[in-house]
């Protein structure tokens, strides 16, 4: 491993993902969400530390009859229109306000109202 990132979540489901890096370019993921007990970012890594040992020392089998035990596409390559619409929303929820602020134009071109009303 060479590095380690924390990503906090927002959104709908906040919580912490905590990836592992290795020199090779690959990349081990650790998600966890915020349930009834607050989660911080030193305990969403302690807890990822822990569970990458856990994992290290498995010595299970791969069932048999899998050789892919969870694929997991993305949104638009599964088609799923709900999932592509509620990451839409979380983004759209996670940007606002904006950061450019809002554009009011005035107009300055004279008008003769002062003139009329003399």
């Amino acid at each position: 491993m060479i590095g380690m990132q924390v990503i906090a979540e927002r959104g709908t489901k906040p919580g912490y993902t905590v990836e592992f890096v290795g020199d090779g370019g690959e990349i081990v993921s650790i998600r966890f969400q915020t349930g009834a007990q607050p989660l911080t970012r030193d305990v969403a890594v302690e807890r990822a530390k822990a569970i990458a040992g856990e994992i290290a020392a498995f010595e299970g089998e791969l069932a048999e009859d899998t050789h892919v035990l969870h694929e997991h596409l993305s949104a638009r390559r599964a088609h799923d229109a709900a999932e592509m619409e509620e990451q839409l929303e979380r983004g759209l929820e996670d940007t606002f306000p904006a950061s450019d602020p809002v554009s009011i134009t005035v107009s300055t071109i004279p008008t003769d109202r002062a003139e009329r009303s003399s």
